[in-house]
């Protein structure tokens, strides 16, 4: 009796194209990135999580944090602006307000930003709210700038 093996497609380094996950990230803007990667780190609003292939599916919601893809050994981190994450089928897709190569992120702009909105009153709730979001979001900026 034969067998019949199926033949997937295989990268450089020979992995199957099924031992790897469609990423892909949307601003409202435009595309910025959508590749195939080994491993997806995504800055969820409570923590970070790892994605390898064959990841049960789920979605989640983004804080301001660091993304980070890994292909072929590369590793590129991209500032993240919140927003929410789906992973299906081997496909994480991103959607975020905006999202910054590392190595474009402006450190004195952030650390300006950090300044102003921890100076910046705050007499209700919102305000309060909106303050502490301000301070999450350059404080992220300046945590990936750093280790650029």
């Amino acid at each position: 009796m034969a067998t019949h093996e199926t033949m997937e497609p295989v990268n450089k380094t020979g992995k199957k194209q099924g031992d790897r996950l469609q990423c892909v990230v949307v601003t409202p803007e435009r595309t910025l990135f959508d590749q195939l990667v080994d491993f997806v780190v995504l800055p969820l609003y409570d923590g970070e999580l790892g994605i390898l292939p064959g990841r049960s599916p789920l979605i989640g919601r983004l804080g301001y944090g660091e993304l980070r893809t890994k292909s072929d050994g590369i590793t590129q981190r991209y500032f993240i602006d919140g927003g929410f994450a789906e992973v299906r089928d081997d496909v994480v897709t991103v959607l975020t307000n905006r999202a910054i190569p590392a190595a474009k992120l402006d450190t004195a702009a952030a650390a300006r930003e950090l300044e102003q909105a921890q100076v910046q009153r705050a007499a209700t709730d919102f305000e309060q709210a909106e303050k502490d979001k301000a301070i999450s979001r350059a404080r992220a900026q300046l945590h990936i700038g750093a280790a650029k």
